[in-house]
């Protein structure tokens, strides 16, 4: 009786460790499939992301922003204005929460924006000024100008622009013309070999 319970409880070293290393190899090969399916999963979206893109640049102009999320201030300038400089509040000062900005402009543009000169010292909003003008009015566009300006060059800075068919006909090209060169290479030093053999000499 005694002998059964020893017997039973007792499994050979060789056992466990072929059991531990099966289990490691294969949990390693399950995981490949996922691993290949997360990659070209965040492909797709990264190129989803692009396409949009390239799409809401392409219809950007001076009203895709929402003026609703522009809020705007005014102050006396200190700039060029001739005698109503320091009389009258022509200095316009445009402040646009990244929180209300995020929303209406693609996400590969974040970034960029929210690291722009134009970003506050706390990161929460933009802060454009403009005084060139004595009029009010002009600083007010002027420095929509420069909202619009900036979301324009965040787009050209992070939005790789669509391949020409002349450009992928070039590269396609390119990659043919190196292939048949490689298997030319290839088949140069296969016959190379197949002589020295026939021929009696120690192939190298």
């Amino acid at each position: 009786m005694s002998w059964h319970r020893h017997s039973s409880s007792t499994t050979p070293p060789s056992c466990h460790l072929q059991s531990s290393v099966m289990f490691r190899s294969f949990a390693r090969i399950s995981a490949l499939p996922r691993l290949r399916c997360a990659r070209f999963s965040s492909q797709s979206t990264k190129d989803e992301e692009i396409q949009q893109a390239r799409t809401w640049l392409a219809q950007f102009d001076a009203e895709t922003i929402p003026k609703n999320i522009c809020e705007f201030s005014f102050s006396r300038s200190s700039g060029p204005g001739g005698q109503n400089v320091n009389k009258v509040n022509s200095k316009a000062t445009l402040k646009v929460p990244l929180s209300s900005l995020r929303p209406v402009i693609p996400k590969l543009l974040w970034s960029t924006i929210a690291t722009s000169r134009y970003c506050s010292d706390r990161g929460q909003e933009l802060v454009i000024q403009s005084d060139d003008s004595r009029k009010q009015q002009e600083n007010v566009q002027k420095c929509l100008l420069k909202l619009n300006d900036l979301i324009a060059q965040a787009g050209r800075d992070n939005v790789p622009g669509e391949t020409s068919d002349a450009q992928r006909s070039r590269v396609k090209n390119l990659q043919k013309a190196s292939n048949e060169s490689r298997l030319k290479n290839k088949k140069f030093h296969s016959d190379k070999k197949s002589s020295r053999r026939s021929s009696g000499r120690p192939d190298y």
